[in-house]
């Protein structure tokens, strides 16, 4: 008999599933609906195309309904949204070019992904105001850019599209400000990274505000009103600040949703209606980390997630084990990086966590070009299995993150980072790659050998009744242009000699520019006796990186 199988939604999830739905049965009756123009485009290359970085508008377009047809025998109905699912008839109430009507399924397939959120606030519907998700959104901004020639940006909300945004509006020559509301941009980032975001920004001329909402638009004006009372200049306003699943359909038609919100489903992409599968953003998934059902609104887990949501409705046995939420984003020059968990999220699941930071050049330093990178691990503490990772840097981020990746699927721990045998030749990388090296300071740390604590929990020990003393082990010249005021200079190389001033009876926390150098104060530390001593991980960079210390010069 021929399996007719309906799918709701285009773009990655739902062009996936149909494509790998043909793939399985060429006999299959396969659909597709799509609320919009186009059924196949690059979502995550709109930002490239508003900054002038994809040239022709085509190349966003990925498929057409006849393309489809012609090539996989799919029928794609366009401007069709779904209004109804009845799930005792196995079919769906829609409406399109053709008029209302019911189309039958025996496997439906949801894929309607989210909605960017468009907070209710005076002025939000200002016709200089937009928000960039589709094709449509692209061409009303695209349009207004030309025929408007607005010299002023506001990007409200700090995230990946926020962050693409900022970037493109100021390769147009907008003057642009960037407003978050939380402490930093790149929230799903911990503080560090997402501090040396806005720096780079701040570096291309971009105005970053954040720990700030948004009151109002002005749109006569041209101007946005912050929470604190601000104004700023804005001839365009672009909101970026989330984006909820789609789930008008799946609620009407009672199936079942998530402690998240999103569409829950099982490891097989199946909804609490055994006919009923669904894939991409409106889902909730499992956090392959911390065991944890979240939303991960990623294009990478919403291709996998169609292409096995259509192989099981075909009658194959796939599972879907979760995602690690793995994500990159390029900011002007840099590139910032996450797989897993953060410290932060990692704490919040209840974890005993440890952070390892090392700054440390993405190719050997005597080959001409090398460029600092910054990579943080989080891990386990009792099993020393590794939990997440951050990078920034100019050069060699997604490299390591992809291999980090890859080791958070394999379970892999401390002990197997620190033995990757990683490609070594001076232009790419160094002898012990900053992967292995970020693992011995890890591994360093659960020994006891090299005791580590983060910049954060150096504040909070220094807050404390009874503070730990600061060992500041960098060269005069360093301790000269900045330092911590109280801090105790012994220069890592005099340390043998100098000791006896420092107190036994006291705990002392070194520290030095990355890390080394205090790696090196505890264990010579040690070897004279010391017994309370620990290492600031990622040094005075992080320290400065996570703020709210006492700093002076001289």
């Amino acid at each position: 008999m021929t399996t007719r199988v309906l799918i709701i939604g285009g773009v990655a999830g739902g062009a996936t599933a149909a494509a790998r739905a043909r793939r399985l049965d060429e006999h299959a009756e396969i659909t597709v609906l799509e609320r919009g123009p186009y059924v196949s485009y690059a979502n995550c290359g709109l930002p490239y195309f508003i900054s002038g970085d994809i040239k022709k508008r085509s190349q966003l377009l990925l498929q057409t309904p006849e393309g489809f047809d012609a090539r996989y025998n799919i029928k794609v109905h366009v401007r069709t949204e779904a209004l109804e699912l009845d799930r005792a008839g196995k079919r769906v109430r829609v409406l399109g070019p053709e008029g209302e009507r019911w189309l039958p399924y025996d496997k439906l397939i949801l894929a309607q992904g989210g909605n960017p959120i468009m907070p209710p606030l005076p002025g939000a519907d200002a016709a200089n105001v937009f928000k960039l998700w589709t094709v449509p959104d692209t061409d009303r901004l695209q349009e207004y850019l030309q025929s408007a020639q607005p010299a002023t940006a506001v990007v409200v909300g700090g995230g990946f599209i926020g962050l693409e945004m900022a970037e493109a509006f100021r390769q147009r020559g907008l003057a642009t400000t960037v407003v978050e509301l939380l402490p930093t941009v790149m929230g799903v980032m911990d503080r560090a990274f997402g501090v040396a975001i806005a720096h780079e920004l701040e570096a291309h001329g971009v105005n970053v505000v954040t720990a700030v909402g948004v009151k109002a638009v002005h749109g006569d004006e041209r101007t946005v009103e912050l929470s604190d009372g601000r104004r700023i200049p804005a001839d365009l306003v672009l909101f970026s600040v989330g984006v909820r699943p789609e789930l008008t359909l799946a609620r009407a038609a009672g199936l079942e949703l998530g402690a998240s919100g999103a569409l829950l489903v099982d490891e097989y992409m199946r909804t609490s209606d055994p006919d009923v599968y669904a894939a991409g953003d409106m889902l909730e998934v499992l956090q392959k980390v911390s065991g944890r059902k979240v939303r991960i609104p990623l294009a990478g887990p919403a291709n996998r997630q169609g292409r096995i949501a259509a192989s099981n409705a075909l009658g194959r046995r796939m599972r879907y084990t979760g995602a690690l939420g793995t994500s990159v984003v390029k900011v002007f020059e840099a590139t910032a990086g996450s797989t897993g968990l953060t410290e932060k999220a990692a704490r919040e699941a209840g974890l005993e966590v440890g952070v390892a930071i090392v700054h440390k050049d993405h190719h050997a330093g005597y080959y001409p070009g090398a460029k600092e990178l910054t990579l943080q691990l989080v891990y386990e503490r009792k099993s020393a299995r590794l939990l997440g990772a951050q990078a920034f840097g100019h050069e060699g981020v997604d490299k390591r993150i992809d291999v980090l990746a890859t080791a958070l699927q394999g379970k892999l721990t401390l002990e197997d980072l620190a033995e990757l045998d990683l490609a070594y030749a001076p232009p790419y990388s160094s002898a012990n790659d900053p992967v292995n090296l970020v693992a011995f300071v890890g591994l360093n740390d659960l020994s006891g050998d090299s005791p580590l604590v983060t910049a954060a929990q150096l504040k909070a020990e220094l807050a404390s009744p009874t503070p730990p003393l600061v060992l500041d082990v960098r060269t005069l010249g360093e301790y000269s242009k900045s330092h911590l005021k109280g801090a105790v200079h012994l220069p890592v190389d005099g340390l043998r000699f100098e000791h006896e001033s420092l107190p036994r009876d006291r705990r002392i926390i070194a520290h030095c520019r990355v890390g080394f150098r205090g790696h090196l104060a505890v264990r010579t530390l040690k070897g004279l006796g010391f017994t309370n001593v620990a290492n600031v991980t990622g040094g005075y960079l992080s320290m400065v990186a996570e703020g709210g210390f006492d700093l002076e010069n001289g």
